[in-house]
């Protein structure tokens, strides 16, 4: 483990950060000199770039190749942040569009430690076009399955984070790293820093964690292990009941027809009893627990404080969660749980969950994109569904609410992987709908799904408060209404 404060390591010890023991394979593009002074002729350029050299002992500002984080081979490309400011020049773009069609070629996911100050200013445009090189060797990437991870230190800022940094998958932070796009040369005099940092980005929904460094090599193999590439993978196995005492499985939970196939819901970490979620039962099996009997004691049910929220159920159905953060434009929801897990057998499973509250556009935007990263990377989805319905304020409308709720309905509808659901409470017309697998959808036994809530449907109807339990009736939102009228395959509790 180097001595150096990795936040401001060399290239090669963030490298050695990671691979430890496993070691380091270096990697060169073909030669491909600059003319004398660079492309601009700058005076002095070619004279700066040999102190650089001797100073740190690099070519460039990137080295690259490949190496094995925990047991998982993949690409790494690190920043020398003492060369020339991590700057990137023309033959940094070769380096990193090198790395990347490595990474292609040998299909490996791309593990990118980011130290920037932008685009070399002594190369002009020739380096600022290096970006779209970057931008472009990323989306060839993508289209190939292949995840990509940064790391950002201290300092990411400029081009490099606007692509390499920003672009990944996945983007995690060492503490206290300055990470914006302004570098604190050009940005406003009188500019929160705090905005510019790694904990600032994490608060706007930009940055998924926030890593101390003796975390980094575990965190950077969690996700490795669950970003794959991986084989074809089953469908997400629909997790057993919780009971509002204990969080005890439920018997004979999960009894739908082809409900998934993978191992045992609820063996994560403090699971119960395991329960067979992966069997082929018949849709409307009767559940151990008692149904409600009246709309009225459905919703009542599924609003009683004491029910198992997503947090329990994510807890009882994952060994190992790795959370994705934020909706990439500036906001959050606290309501709304998503990232990725690993299975107490190893299967990875993405998953969006919604805790109770009404959903704001951030939350969508959050589900949207990890149903758009799961499907790219092959992985099935888990949605929990409880929510009284969309954010319906003032601020949730500026926010764009309608377009992150029909983003979402499109996320799942295009998904060419397995979406499994199951609605553990709240089923808040179609601001939770937007999180239903079509097809594929099951419900507890404490839970309701209704176009609109009894309360407010009988004050539509014009109907007095004392009918608000009939409405509930008439709108035939219980669990096994569910069933009957083919919305949901089967009954969990």
């Amino acid at each position: 483990m180097p001595d150096a404060t990795p936040a401001r390591a060399t290239a090669r010890e963030a490298i050695a950060l990671l691979t430890g023991a496993a070691g380091f394979t270096e990697h060169r593009p073909p030669p491909s000199p600059l003319p004398p002074d660079g492309p601009l002729g700058w005076a002095g350029y070619d004279a700066a770039r040999e102190r650089a050299s001797a100073r740190t002992g690099e070519e460039e500002s990137v080295v690259y190749g490949t190496g094995v984080v925990g047991d998982y081979p993949c690409v790494l490309l690190s920043f020398e942040f003492g060369f020339l400011g991590g700057s990137l020049g023309r033959q940094t773009g070769d380096r990193l569009a090198a790395a990347y069609e490595l990474a292609l070629t040998r299909r490996l996911p791309l593990l990118a430690l980011v130290a920037t100050g932008g685009s070399r200013m002594q190369e002009g445009m020739v380096a600022l076009t290096q970006l779209q090189r970057v931008a472009a060797a990323s989306v060839r990437l993508r289209a190939a399955g292949l995840p990509q991870i940064a790391v950002v230190r201290d300092p990411t800022t400029g081009g490099g984070w606007a692509t390499v940094g920003a672009g990944a998958d996945v983007v995690l932070a060492l503490p206290g790293a300055q990470v914006g796009f302004a570098g604190s040369r050009v940005r406003p005099p009188d500019a929160d820093p705090y905005a510019y940092s790694a904990e600032g980005q994490f608060a706007a929904g930009q940055v998924d964690a926030v890593v101390p460094a003796d975390e980094l090599a575990a965190t950077v193999t969690h996700w490795l292990r669950a970003l794959g590439p991986h084989e074809e993978l089953p469908a997400a196995p629909v997790p057993g009941a919780l009971s509002a005492g204990g969080g005890e499985p439920g018997a004979g939970a999960g009894m739908g027809a082809g409900a998934g196939t993978g191992s045992a819901a609820g063996t994560g970490s403090g699971a119960g009893t395991p329960s067979a979620a992966g069997a082929e039962p018949t849709a409307g099996s009767v559940p151990a627990a008692p149904l409600p009997e009246t709309g009225r004691e459905a919703v009542a049910r599924a609003r009683d404080p004491r029910r198992p929220r997503a947090e329990a159920y994510l807890a009882d159905y994952f060994a190992v969660r790795l959370p994705l953060h934020g909706d990439r434009s500036g906001s959050t929801d606290p309501g709304l749980l998503c990232g990725f897990g690993l299975r107490a057998d190893g299967q990875p499973v993405a998953y969006v969950a919604q805790c109770g509250t009404p959903t704001r556009p951030a939350g969508y935007r959050a589900a949207a994109r990890t149903i758009r990263l799961a499907d790219r990377l092959g992985i099935p989805v888990l949605t929990l569904v409880d929510t009284p319905g969309a954010a319906n304020d003032a601020e949730a409308e500026r926010a764009g609410a309608g377009a992150a709720i029909a983003d979402t309905f499109a996320a799942i509808a295009a998904a060419r992987i397995p979406v499994t659901t199951l609605v553990i409470g709240e089923g808040g017309s179609g601001g939770a709908l937007a999180l239903a697998a079509p097809g594929n959808t099951h419900v507890t036994v404490d839970s309701y799904f209704s176009v609109i809530a009894p309360e407010l449907a009988a004050a539509i109807l014009k109907r007095p408060p004392s009918e608000t339990g009939a409405t509930a009736d008439q709108l035939r939102l219980r669990p096994q209404d569910l069933v009957d009228l083919g919305f949901a395959r089967s009954i969990v509790g």
